[in-house]
């Protein structure tokens, strides 16, 4: 049996972005200017429900924690992209690629889970309003918020240790500019049989679940707005959930796409990979505080508030 950390490479290479490979230096100008932007979103946000004691409530704690998501999933991926531009550098450690990978599916999971926990609230407003204060409290929220964190801590902490039992014997240029485990793993010599089956289990235990239980709340919720006299009193029932819907859509539909293409299709393109996968990491962040400072009446006032002050 030969040593695998004679065999284990200690580095991978980051995979690019197809389209842009001859203008690195100007690529990274719309990119640092997108993560710029997550970030002073997102804190924007945060800041807002911290200072307006009145929006301490459970549906904006549950906003809190989707900022604080997107967040920590926009850090986790957009630093690396941007020292691979600006620098050149496209190789990381294996140990690096590891933890980014595992911070990255950390987050990708917390925000999957808060979306579930935000249908549940809206399931609760609008199908059992007069009972909404006392099935979702603060303390009850805080309770859903802690066990998110721990159940995405404990289904993806195994992943980076499984793969730390793999070889890689040759040099392995990834997909992504970042490091996923499906893609992580494609590139190992052999025996990665227990990693695929645990993947496809956290996939499926976690975005799995949370996309069917999201699903079967809205069914419910729409099966209440239709017993809904009128069309005018469904539709202001129903907007109180476009904000929502958007970030389901926003979150779900690249990574359903981007599952598919990792684990049933040999044959696409790196683009293609390449495209989805940034839709899926990096459109959330940016776009979830926008649509929710649109739609939230609170959040949009004081925008408008500290604008107009600063003017």
């Amino acid at each position: 049996r030969t040593n695998s950390s004679q065999t284990r490479t200690l580095s991978f290479f980051l995979g690019g972005f197809p389209a842009w490979e001859t203008t690195q230096m100007w690529s990274a100008v719309p990119l640092c200017s997108t993560y710029l932007l997550a970030l002073l979103g997102n804190l924007t946000v945060l800041s807002i429900i911290k200072a307006e004691r009145s929006l301490h409530t459970p549906m904006y704690l549950l906003l809190a924690m989707l900022a604080v998501a997107d967040l920590g999933l926009s850090t986790s991926t957009y630093p690396t992209m941007l020292r691979m531009l600006w620098l050149e550098a496209r190789e990381i450690s294996f140990g690096t690629c590891l933890a980014q990978m595992f911070f990255i599916h950390t987050f990708t999971d917390i925000e999957s889970a808060v979306i579930l926990a935000m249908a549940f609230d809206r399931y609760v407003a609008i199908c059992h309003p007069l009972r909404y204060s006392s099935i979702l409290t603060n303390s009850v929220t805080t309770k859903i918020c802690v066990a998110i964190v721990v159940r995405t801590t404990l289904v993806q902490l195994p992943l980076p240790i499984l793969l730390t039992r793999l070889c890689f014997t040759r040099v392995s240029k990834l997909s992504h500019p970042y490091c996923l485990h499906p893609d992580i793993i494609k590139h190992a010599g052999s025996g990665t049989r227990v990693n695929s089956i645990y993947g496809l289990f956290v996939l499926l235990s976690t975005l799995g679940l949370d996309l069917l239980f999201v699903f079967l709340s809205y069914l419910l919720i729409l099966k209440t707005i239709l017993n809904i006299a009128t069309w005018r009193e469904r539709l202001k029932v129903l907007n109180t959930c476009i904000s929502h819907i958007c970030a389901v859509l926003l979150f779900f539909i690249p990574m359903i796409c981007l599952s598919m293409m990792h684990r049933f299709s040999k044959h696409v393109s790196p683009q293609a990979y390449v495209f989805t996968a940034n839709i899926h990491f990096l459109a959330p962040p940016i776009l979830n505080p926008i649509v929710y400072s649109m739609k939230t009446k609170p959040i949009r006032r004081r925008i408008l508030r500290m604008l107009c002050q600063r003017g």
